[in-house]
């Protein structure tokens, strides 16, 4: 069976195929250039570059791939959550070529492919404990199938990708901000104690970096000489720019990375006392990060359980989770119809699948 993802709801425009070997093709559209330029995503920016791009991607997909619209078995497709304006364009494109080819259509929850994914490399067993850390979420799931998935813990304001975008924009790092604040701390040494583990006074397993913002904030207006001095717009960062970065500005990375990470096994340590995982499963683009990386090894062994993280590129939004969840989808026999809609980050994602006729 031949699937084709495409993923849109964010700034990256991902499409991909899959069938049951694994991955065939996959082809992407970064918009982080753009993007740059105002420090964060804008979604009407971002809606107009996925419409740019989505028909030129998709024939270099097949071209790349050689195969044909007439070998495709299955179209899955993000409807969230994201962008709405972002996930409208994938949709509409999606419906377009199921209505035109007479292809089953399935929509895809964007948290559960990212989790999901892990299992093109490795066998996945359920249930399983889904860390899902990006951006926009940081969730604690628990996995008991690809459809039947429980929350247990959920950001509460801002995700833990999220914090580290604004410490590093802060810091006077490139956009995006985490990914830079990663290239950095791994330059410094960890304080354990120089940040706070916010939200973790209480009983329950939902998140809030909120605090760590606050805290980075405080500790940079003491440590004015940490500062980052930002090229001119336009122009690129030298070669050696993390090297010759303060000292002070490698170590506050390193120990914010360090402290982020440690949330994440202090909460999901707890979420262990409510049921028993067969496996580990950290997924997002924050799953990237080499701390988040160490300290989630670190925990796997202590508990004696194995941990599955997907490679980097899987990590990010790409249209390869897309297609893979939604190769497992249409193996239950699950699809949707013309009457699928997108929906927006906050709205709740029902899996309204229908059974194929």
């Amino acid at each position: 069976m031949l699937v084709l993802g495409i993923e849109t709801s964010c700034d990256d425009t991902g499409l991909a195929l899959v069938d049951d070997k694994g991955l065939v093709s996959s082809v992407m559209a970064s918009q982080v250039e753009l993007h740059a330029l105002f420090g964060g995503v804008v979604p009407e920016l971002a809606s107009r570059e996925h419409a740019r791009f989505i028909g030129p991607l998709f024939d270099k997909l097949l071209a790349e791939s050689g195969k044909t619209l007439a070998d495709i078995d299955r179209i899955a497709v993000t409807r969230g959550p994201g962008l709405l304006g972002s996930l409208l364009v994938g949709v509409a494109f999606a419906k377009s070529l199921s209505l035109a080819a007479d292809i089953p259509l399935i929509g895809i929850n964007h948290l559960h492919a990212h989790l999901l994914v892990a299992g093109l490399e490795n066998p996945l067993t359920f249930p399983a404990l889904g860390i899902l850390v990006s951006g926009g979420h940081t969730h604690l799931i628990q996995m008991n199938s690809p459809v039947d998935m429980k929350v247990w813990g959920k950001t509460l304001d801002d995700a833990a990708g999220e914090a580290c975008d604004k410490f590093g924009k802060i810091l006077g790092l490139p956009y995006p901000g985490g990914m830079y604040l990663d290239k950095l701390g791994q330059l410094g040494s960890v304080d354990k104690s120089l940040f706070p583990r916010p939200y973790t006074k209480n009983e329950n397993y939902d998140f809030s970096f909120s605090g760590m913002k606050t805290a980075a904030s405080l500790w940079l207006e003491q440590h004015q000489n940490a500062r980052l001095s930002l090229p001119p717009l336009g122009q690129k960062y030298a070669d050696d720019f993390f090297e010759k970065a303060d000292e002070e500005a490698k170590n506050a990375s390193a120990s914010y990375l360090y402290a982020m990470a440690d949330t994440l096994v202090i909460k999901a340590k707890r979420v262990l006392k409510e049921f028993s995982p067969t496996c580990l499963v950290a997924a997002g683009g924050v799953a990237a990060n080499s701390f988040v990386r160490k300290q989630l090894s670190d925990f796997a062994q202590e508990i004696h359980l194995p941990l599955y993280i997907p490679k980097h590129k899987f990590c990010s939004d790409n249209g390869i989770m897309v297609a893979y969840t939604g190769l497992l989808l249409a193996k239950m026999g699950l699809r949707h119809d013309e009457n699928l809609t997108a929906l927006a980050r906050g709205k709740p994602i029902p899996n309204d699948y229908l059974e194929m006729l």
